[in-house]
Protein backbone atom coordinates (compact mmCIF):
# COMPACT_ATOMS: atom_id res chain seq x y z
CA UNK A 1 0.00 0.00 0.00
CA UNK A 2 2.87 2.36 0.76
CA UNK A 3 4.43 1.70 -2.66
CA UNK A 4 1.06 2.26 -4.34
CA UNK A 5 0.60 5.53 -2.47
CA UNK A 6 4.07 6.66 -3.50
CA UNK A 7 3.40 5.83 -7.16
CA UNK A 8 0.10 7.71 -7.14
CA UNK A 9 1.70 10.63 -5.33
CA UNK A 10 4.69 11.15 -7.64
CA UNK A 11 2.56 10.69 -10.78
CA UNK A 12 -0.27 13.05 -9.81
CA UNK A 13 0.83 15.54 -7.16
CA UNK A 14 3.42 17.48 -9.23
CA UNK A 15 0.89 18.68 -11.79
CA UNK A 16 -1.65 19.49 -9.06
CA UNK A 17 0.98 21.47 -7.13
CA UNK A 18 1.92 23.38 -10.28
CA UNK A 19 -1.73 24.23 -10.99
CA UNK A 20 -2.29 25.46 -7.43
CA UNK A 21 0.82 27.63 -7.67
CA UNK A 22 -0.52 29.23 -10.87
CA UNK A 23 -3.79 30.07 -9.12
CA UNK A 24 -1.98 31.72 -6.22
CA UNK A 25 0.29 33.66 -8.59
CA UNK A 26 -2.80 35.34 -10.04
CA UNK A 27 -2.93 38.39 -7.76
CA UNK A 28 -6.13 39.69 -9.38
CA UNK A 29 -7.94 36.36 -8.86
CA UNK A 30 -9.32 36.51 -12.39
CA UNK A 31 -10.53 32.91 -12.31
CA UNK A 32 -12.65 31.38 -9.57
CA UNK A 33 -11.79 28.01 -8.06
CA UNK A 34 -14.98 26.46 -9.40
CA UNK A 35 -14.01 27.54 -12.91
CA UNK A 36 -10.59 25.89 -12.50
CA UNK A 37 -12.28 22.74 -11.16
CA UNK A 38 -14.61 22.74 -14.17
CA UNK A 39 -11.60 22.99 -16.50
CA UNK A 40 -9.96 20.02 -14.74
CA UNK A 41 -13.20 18.10 -15.26
CA UNK A 42 -13.14 19.01 -18.95
CA UNK A 43 -9.61 17.60 -19.02
CA UNK A 44 -10.95 14.32 -17.58
CA UNK A 45 -13.51 14.22 -20.38
CA UNK A 46 -10.87 14.94 -23.03
CA UNK A 47 -8.76 12.05 -21.68
CA UNK A 48 -11.72 9.66 -21.87
CA UNK A 49 -12.55 10.68 -25.44
CA UNK A 50 -8.88 10.36 -26.40
CA UNK A 51 -8.72 6.87 -24.86
CA UNK A 52 -11.81 5.71 -26.77
CA UNK A 53 -10.59 7.09 -30.10
CA UNK A 54 -7.07 5.77 -29.52
CA UNK A 55 -8.33 2.29 -28.70
CA UNK A 56 -10.38 2.21 -31.89
CA UNK A 57 -7.48 3.41 -34.03
CA UNK A 58 -4.98 0.99 -32.51
CA UNK A 59 -7.25 -2.03 -32.93
CA UNK A 60 -8.55 -1.26 -36.41
CA UNK A 61 -5.75 0.56 -38.22
CA UNK A 62 -2.88 -1.75 -37.33
CA UNK A 63 -0.65 1.17 -36.41
CA UNK A 64 2.05 0.42 -33.86
CA UNK A 65 1.87 1.84 -30.34
CA UNK A 66 5.09 3.80 -30.80
CA UNK A 67 3.91 5.36 -34.09
CA UNK A 68 0.58 6.20 -32.52
CA UNK A 69 2.29 7.90 -29.56
CA UNK A 70 4.58 9.92 -31.83
CA UNK A 71 2.33 10.95 -34.71
CA UNK A 72 -1.33 10.39 -33.87
CA UNK A 73 -1.74 10.99 -30.13
CA UNK A 74 -0.15 14.49 -30.07
CA UNK A 75 -2.47 16.17 -32.63
CA UNK A 76 -5.51 14.28 -31.31
CA UNK A 77 -4.93 15.02 -27.64
CA UNK A 78 -3.92 18.65 -28.16
CA UNK A 79 -7.03 19.25 -30.27
CA UNK A 80 -9.27 17.78 -27.58
CA UNK A 81 -7.63 19.86 -24.86
CA UNK A 82 -7.82 23.04 -26.94
CA UNK A 83 -11.56 22.73 -27.67
CA UNK A 84 -12.60 24.13 -24.29
CA UNK A 85 -10.05 26.97 -24.45
CA UNK A 86 -11.40 27.84 -27.90
CA UNK A 87 -14.95 27.91 -26.53
CA UNK A 88 -13.88 30.20 -23.68
CA UNK A 89 -12.11 32.59 -26.05
CA UNK A 90 -15.04 32.63 -28.48
CA UNK A 91 -17.46 33.40 -25.64
CA UNK A 92 -15.22 36.25 -24.38
CA UNK A 93 -14.78 34.40 -21.09
CA UNK A 94 -11.02 34.89 -21.23
CA UNK A 95 -9.70 38.45 -21.08
CA UNK A 96 -6.00 38.14 -20.36
CA UNK A 97 -3.13 35.83 -21.18
CA UNK A 98 -2.91 34.72 -17.57
CA UNK A 99 -6.50 33.42 -17.88
CA UNK A 100 -5.56 31.35 -20.91
CA UNK A 101 -2.51 29.97 -19.09
CA UNK A 102 -4.49 28.86 -16.03
CA UNK A 103 -7.42 27.43 -17.98
CA UNK A 104 -5.12 25.63 -20.41
CA UNK A 105 -2.96 24.15 -17.68
CA UNK A 106 -6.05 23.08 -15.69
CA UNK A 107 -7.41 21.19 -18.70
CA UNK A 108 -4.03 19.57 -19.31
CA UNK A 109 -3.74 18.72 -15.62
CA UNK A 110 -7.10 16.96 -15.67
CA UNK A 111 -6.09 15.06 -18.79
CA UNK A 112 -2.75 14.02 -17.26
CA UNK A 113 -4.20 12.99 -13.89
CA UNK A 114 -6.74 10.64 -15.43
CA UNK A 115 -4.18 9.28 -17.90
CA UNK A 116 -1.65 8.56 -15.14
CA UNK A 117 -4.27 6.94 -12.91
CA UNK A 118 -5.24 4.68 -15.81
CA UNK A 119 -1.64 3.66 -16.48
CA UNK A 120 -1.06 3.05 -12.78
CA UNK A 121 -3.84 0.49 -12.82
CA UNK A 122 -3.00 -0.97 -16.24
CA UNK A 123 0.76 -1.35 -15.92
CA UNK A 124 1.92 -3.94 -13.43
CA UNK A 125 5.23 -2.30 -12.56
CA UNK A 126 6.64 -1.09 -9.27
CA UNK A 127 9.35 1.02 -10.91
CA UNK A 128 8.99 4.34 -9.05
CA UNK A 129 11.26 6.08 -11.57
CA UNK A 130 8.65 5.50 -14.29
CA UNK A 131 6.00 7.29 -12.26
CA UNK A 132 8.38 10.10 -11.35
CA UNK A 133 9.01 10.65 -15.06
CA UNK A 134 5.29 10.55 -15.81
CA UNK A 135 4.43 12.84 -12.91
CA UNK A 136 7.13 15.46 -13.37
CA UNK A 137 7.50 15.05 -17.13
CA UNK A 138 4.48 13.75 -19.05
CA UNK A 139 1.84 15.20 -16.73
CA UNK A 140 3.38 18.67 -16.59
CA UNK A 141 3.95 18.51 -20.36
CA UNK A 142 0.21 17.97 -20.92
CA UNK A 143 -0.60 21.04 -18.86
CA UNK A 144 2.16 23.12 -20.38
CA UNK A 145 1.26 22.47 -24.01
CA UNK A 146 -2.42 23.27 -23.43
CA UNK A 147 -1.44 26.47 -21.61
CA UNK A 148 0.94 27.41 -24.43
CA UNK A 149 -1.76 26.94 -27.08
CA UNK A 150 -4.14 29.21 -25.17
CA UNK A 151 -1.46 31.84 -24.54
CA UNK A 152 -0.50 32.05 -28.22
CA UNK A 153 -4.14 32.18 -29.37
CA UNK A 154 -5.11 34.99 -27.01
CA UNK A 155 -1.89 36.86 -27.73
CA UNK A 156 -2.69 36.89 -31.45
CA UNK A 157 -6.25 38.06 -30.77
CA UNK A 158 -5.09 40.86 -28.45
CA UNK A 159 -2.67 42.12 -31.10
CA UNK A 160 -5.41 41.74 -33.74
CA UNK A 161 -3.15 39.57 -35.88
CA UNK A 162 -5.67 36.76 -36.20
CA UNK A 163 -9.29 35.96 -35.40
CA UNK A 164 -11.45 32.91 -35.01
CA UNK A 165 -9.96 29.55 -35.90
CA UNK A 166 -6.90 31.21 -37.44
CA UNK A 167 -5.84 32.42 -33.99
CA UNK A 168 -5.86 28.85 -32.66
CA UNK A 169 -3.74 27.26 -35.39
CA UNK A 170 -0.24 28.52 -34.39
CA UNK A 171 -0.67 27.56 -30.73
CA UNK A 172 -2.13 24.19 -31.66
CA UNK A 173 0.77 23.52 -34.03
CA UNK A 174 3.34 24.48 -31.39
CA UNK A 175 1.69 22.33 -28.71
CA UNK A 176 1.47 19.36 -31.08
CA UNK A 177 5.12 19.69 -32.10
CA UNK A 178 6.34 19.83 -28.47
CA UNK A 179 4.13 16.88 -27.54
CA UNK A 180 5.37 14.82 -30.49
CA UNK A 181 9.03 15.61 -29.82
CA UNK A 182 8.59 14.63 -26.19
CA UNK A 183 7.01 11.32 -27.20
CA UNK A 184 9.88 10.64 -29.61
CA UNK A 185 12.15 10.26 -26.60
CA UNK A 186 15.04 12.15 -28.15
CA UNK A 187 16.40 12.80 -24.66
CA UNK A 188 16.77 10.56 -21.67
CA UNK A 189 13.32 10.38 -19.97
CA UNK A 190 14.70 11.74 -16.70
CA UNK A 191 16.48 14.56 -18.52
CA UNK A 192 13.29 15.37 -20.48
CA UNK A 193 11.29 15.57 -17.26
CA UNK A 194 13.95 17.77 -15.69
CA UNK A 195 13.94 20.14 -18.67
CA UNK A 196 10.17 20.52 -18.45
CA UNK A 197 10.17 21.06 -14.69
CA UNK A 198 12.85 23.76 -15.01
CA UNK A 199 11.72 25.48 -18.20
CA UNK A 200 7.96 25.61 -17.64
CA UNK A 201 7.98 27.54 -14.32
CA UNK A 202 10.36 30.12 -15.81
CA UNK A 203 8.17 30.52 -18.90
CA UNK A 204 4.99 30.80 -16.82
CA UNK A 205 6.57 33.36 -14.49
CA UNK A 206 7.47 35.53 -17.49
CA UNK A 207 3.96 35.16 -18.90
CA UNK A 208 2.35 36.11 -15.58
CA UNK A 209 4.65 39.11 -15.18
CA UNK A 210 3.91 40.43 -18.66
CA UNK A 211 0.18 39.77 -18.34
CA UNK A 212 -0.14 41.53 -14.99
CA UNK A 213 1.85 44.49 -16.31
CA UNK A 214 -0.58 44.75 -19.22
CA UNK A 215 -3.52 44.38 -16.85
CA UNK A 216 -2.28 47.25 -14.66
CA UNK A 217 -1.82 49.49 -17.70
CA UNK A 218 -5.28 48.60 -18.99
CA UNK A 219 -6.88 49.22 -15.59
CA UNK A 220 -5.22 52.61 -15.20
CA UNK A 221 -5.95 53.93 -18.68
CA UNK A 222 -9.39 52.33 -18.90
CA UNK A 223 -10.52 53.50 -15.47
CA UNK A 224 -9.55 57.11 -16.18
CA UNK A 225 -11.12 57.24 -19.64
CA UNK A 226 -14.33 55.51 -18.50
CA UNK A 227 -14.62 57.85 -15.50
CA UNK A 228 -14.24 60.93 -17.70
CA UNK A 229 -16.79 59.66 -20.20
CA UNK A 230 -19.33 58.85 -17.47
CA UNK A 231 -18.87 62.28 -15.89
CA UNK A 232 -19.50 63.96 -19.22
CA UNK A 233 -22.65 61.91 -19.77
CA UNK A 234 -24.10 62.58 -16.31
CA UNK A 235 -23.29 66.32 -16.39
CA UNK A 236 -24.71 66.79 -19.87
CA UNK A 237 -21.36 67.82 -21.35
CA UNK A 238 -21.16 64.83 -23.66
CA UNK A 239 -22.30 66.96 -26.62
CA UNK A 240 -19.10 69.01 -26.33
CA UNK A 241 -16.88 65.95 -26.86
CA UNK A 242 -15.95 64.02 -29.98
CA UNK A 243 -18.04 61.11 -28.68
CA UNK A 244 -21.04 63.38 -28.23
CA UNK A 245 -20.64 64.96 -31.66
CA UNK A 246 -20.39 61.49 -33.19
CA UNK A 247 -23.59 60.36 -31.45
CA UNK A 248 -25.39 63.53 -32.54
CA UNK A 249 -24.32 62.88 -36.12
CA UNK A 250 -26.19 59.56 -35.97
CA UNK A 251 -29.50 61.46 -35.86
CA UNK A 252 -29.24 61.77 -39.62
CA UNK A 253 -29.29 57.98 -39.93
CA UNK A 254 -31.43 56.83 -37.00
CA UNK A 255 -34.66 58.04 -35.34
CA UNK A 256 -34.22 60.29 -32.31
CA UNK A 257 -35.51 57.67 -29.84
CA UNK A 258 -32.97 55.14 -31.14
CA UNK A 259 -30.13 57.64 -30.68
CA UNK A 260 -31.39 58.24 -27.11
CA UNK A 261 -31.27 54.49 -26.48
CA UNK A 262 -27.74 54.46 -27.87
CA UNK A 263 -26.68 57.09 -25.35
CA UNK A 264 -28.31 55.12 -22.53
CA UNK A 265 -26.52 51.99 -23.72
CA UNK A 266 -23.18 53.80 -23.70
CA UNK A 267 -23.85 55.04 -20.16
CA UNK A 268 -24.76 51.56 -18.90
CA UNK A 269 -21.73 50.02 -20.58
CA UNK A 270 -19.40 52.56 -18.98
CA UNK A 271 -20.99 52.13 -15.53
CA UNK A 272 -20.64 48.34 -15.66
CA UNK A 273 -17.09 48.58 -17.02
CA UNK A 274 -16.11 50.88 -14.14
CA UNK A 275 -17.67 48.50 -11.64
CA UNK A 276 -15.77 45.55 -13.11
CA UNK A 277 -12.48 47.45 -12.98
CA UNK A 278 -13.23 48.46 -9.40
CA UNK A 279 -13.71 44.79 -8.46
CA UNK A 280 -10.32 43.92 -9.97
CA UNK A 281 -8.62 46.74 -8.06
CA UNK A 282 -10.21 45.53 -4.81
CA UNK A 283 -9.04 41.98 -5.48
CA UNK A 284 -5.51 43.20 -6.06
CA UNK A 285 -5.66 44.95 -2.68
CA UNK A 286 -6.80 41.74 -1.01
CA UNK A 287 -10.49 42.61 -0.57
CA UNK A 288 -13.49 40.66 -1.81
CA UNK A 289 -16.17 42.84 -3.42
CA UNK A 290 -19.74 42.08 -2.40
CA UNK A 291 -22.21 41.31 -5.11
CA UNK A 292 -24.48 44.23 -6.02
CA UNK A 293 -28.04 42.98 -6.78
CA UNK A 294 -28.59 46.00 -9.04
CA UNK A 295 -26.03 44.61 -11.49
CA UNK A 296 -28.49 42.01 -12.77
CA UNK A 297 -31.09 44.72 -13.40
CA UNK A 298 -28.55 46.80 -15.29
CA UNK A 299 -27.66 43.83 -17.48
CA UNK A 300 -31.34 43.22 -18.21
CA UNK A 301 -31.70 46.87 -19.16
CA UNK A 302 -28.60 46.71 -21.34
CA UNK A 303 -29.94 43.66 -23.21
CA UNK A 304 -33.26 45.46 -23.75
CA UNK A 305 -31.44 48.49 -25.15
CA UNK A 306 -29.31 46.30 -27.41
CA UNK A 307 -32.51 44.81 -28.84
CA UNK A 308 -34.05 48.26 -29.24
CA UNK A 309 -30.99 49.70 -30.96
CA UNK A 310 -30.61 46.68 -33.24
CA UNK A 311 -27.58 45.17 -34.93
CA UNK A 312 -27.01 48.18 -37.19
CA UNK A 313 -27.18 50.55 -34.26
CA UNK A 314 -24.69 48.47 -32.27
CA UNK A 315 -22.28 48.58 -35.20
CA UNK A 316 -22.72 52.35 -35.35
CA UNK A 317 -21.74 52.87 -31.68
CA UNK A 318 -19.00 50.23 -31.70
CA UNK A 319 -16.28 52.93 -32.05
CA UNK A 320 -17.59 54.51 -28.84
CA UNK A 321 -17.87 51.33 -26.79
CA UNK A 322 -14.53 49.82 -27.89
CA UNK A 323 -15.73 46.21 -27.99
CA UNK A 324 -12.31 44.67 -27.44
CA UNK A 325 -11.91 41.16 -26.04
CA UNK A 326 -10.97 42.64 -22.66
CA UNK A 327 -14.00 44.94 -22.56
CA UNK A 328 -16.33 42.08 -23.35
CA UNK A 329 -14.54 39.88 -20.81
CA UNK A 330 -15.00 42.37 -17.99
CA UNK A 331 -18.74 42.52 -18.65
CA UNK A 332 -18.88 38.72 -18.66
CA UNK A 333 -16.96 38.65 -15.37
CA UNK A 334 -19.45 41.05 -13.80
CA UNK A 335 -22.51 39.41 -15.32
CA UNK A 336 -21.72 35.84 -14.17
CA UNK A 337 -22.05 36.73 -10.50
Amino acid sequence: MIQTAIRYGVSVLPVIAFLVSLIFLDSYKLIRFRSVAAAVGIGFGAAIVSFVIGTILLTRSGISVSSYARYVAPPLEEALKLCYVAWLIRGKRIGFIVDAAIYGFAIGAGFAILENVYFLRALATTNVLLWIVRGFGTAVMHGGTAALAGIIALGLIERERARGVAALVPGYAAATLIHSLYNHGLLNPVLSALCIVVALPIAMALVFRQSERGLKDWLGIGFDSDSQLLEMITTGMISETRVGRYLLSLKARFPGEVVADMLCLVRLHVELALKAKGILLMREAGFEAKYDPEVRERFDEMRYLETSVGRTGLLAIEPVLHWSSRDLWQLHMLGKK
